[in-house]
């Protein structure tokens, strides 16, 4: 609480919250826009549109952390709110497909542009280092919250409204997340006096190369990028061609993948105080493969019931939870203080590119090949991701303090990290 009495970081985190809930709507709302215009081919359609987003995320985002420092903040963050809105009120006014994949361009590379920037602006509104450190907390907490919470709001709105209504109102969210921003005292970067712009973007990358427990989590970005593909790219013609359901039912289908992602995060705390965040997050791996796995077996069998196909999603929901709630912790431990922001710039970057690999697979193999070949495939590639987790993470690493000097070149990515005695 002490850190939300801070007005200015107040402020813009609301931007950031109105921001993130506004992109989530948009993704329920233009699975069923996909879905009206393309019928049965609505799969490729949005696995073609996500892979668009996770093409900006990927290419954007290290460009916009890197020249962060140039920019007039303010007016950079007013602008790429502003763009988002005017994107997002243009979507329901589409009559043909490729006009969503530029709009998905547009919106996209703005939000892939915001998400850097706010967090460069945070250690300036935020000094106090332990504050600073709650504050990025609070940031990934927001963006878990926002996948469990958007298909729940769309499910209620659609009750009542048309998807297309939806398109309004997130437009509205991001001109209150815009006025928000100017209603924040944002200072003008100061000139890095580090490496250059390219070695800032670079630096986070080389630290997850460099260090195992960060090399396990670049495979563990594959483990939910390929089970949350099934979720975001296959929910709508699933459950509107196999199980005949409405768009109503669709954004509750994915309600149910959210409610699993609550109920992992209301006992995750007091489990991260007794076991490693290595075995927390390995075992979310082992439930993804599972869901991934059940999944593609009861489509092989036609098995598949609403009841079922809600307890698998809730379990995908789980599994995520278990891997990217942990992730923060065990980032902010295997990054010198001053590493922090690069740190959490790289995993952006890498969890997106993981799901630019599953994204099309779940969109086009999906919509040629049906839904049994492409969760199989899914399934395989979460099933990888966890094999290889398991190989590059050492069951050692943050388990008990290093012994020697050697051990501890090899857990760290830098001579001047703080600690290791409870990395992991």
């Amino acid at each position: 609480m002490r850190l939300f009495a801070i007005r200015d970081y107040r402020h813009l985190f609301s931007a950031q919250v109105i921001a993130l809930f506004g992109t989530g709507l948009t993704t329920v709302a233009l699975g069923l826009l996909a879905y009206d215009l393309a019928g049965p081919r609505a799969g490729t359609v949005l696995g073609t549109a996500l892979t668009i987003k996770m093409v900006m995320y990927v290419l954007i985002a290290p460009l916009a952390a890197a020249y962060v420092d140039r920019l007039p903040r303010r007016t950079f963050l007013f602008v790429l709110d502003a763009v988002r809105g005017v994107v997002v009120l243009a979507l329901p006014l589409v009559t043909e497909i490729w006009h969503i994949y530029i709009l998905i361009g547009l919106l996209q590379a703005a939000s892939a542009a915001f998400t850097p920037t706010f967090q460069a602006v945070i250690p300036d509104i935020v000094t106090d280092e332990s504050a600073y450190t709650r504050a990025l907390s609070a940031s990934q907490i927001a963006s878990t919250m926002e996948s469990l919470l958007s298909p729940v709001l769309a499910a209620v709105a659609l009750t009542f409204l048309s998807f297309d209504r939806l398109f309004l109102g997130t437009s509205a969210g991001f001109l209150v997340s815009a006025l928000l921003v100017l209603s924040t005292r944002i200072p003008d970067a100061r000139p890095s006096t580090r490496t250059g712009a390219w070695g800032r973007a670079a630096s986070g990358i080389r630290t997850f190369f460099r260090t195992p427990r960060l090399r396990g989590i670049m495979a563990l970005n594959l483990v939910v990028a390929a089970a949350g593909s099934i979720v975001v790219v296959n929910t709508v013609n699933y459950v509107r061609d196999e199980l005949g359901g409405s768009q109503t039912h669709v954004a509750w289908m994915l309600a149910a993948s959210g409610t699993g992602t609550l109920l992992a995060a209301l006992v995750l705390p007091r489990v991260l105080d007794r076991l490693a965040a290595r075995t927390v997050m390995l075992t979310g791996a082992g439930v993804l493969v599972a869901a991934t796995t059940t999944a593609a077996t009861l489509t092989v069998a036609g098995l598949a019931t609403w009841t079922g196909t809600a307890m698998i999603w809730a379990g995908i929901g789980i599994g995520m939870a278990l891997i990217i709630t942990p992730t923060g912790k065990v980032l902010r431990a295997s990054a010198g203080r001053n590493a922090i922001p690069e740190a959490f710039a790289a995993q952006f970057s890498l969890s997106h590119l993981a799901w630019l690999i599953t994204y099309p697979i779940a969109g086009r193999l999906g919509t040629t090949a049906g839904f049994t070949l492409t969760w199989s495939v899914l399934a395989a590639l979460a099933g990888a991701g966890t094999i290889g987790a398991l190989l590059l993470w050492p069951h050692h690493d943050g388990r008990r303090p290093p012994t020697s000097t050697a051990t501890l070149t090899h857990l760290t990515p830098s001579k001047d990290h703080p600690t290791l005695a409870k990395a992991a």
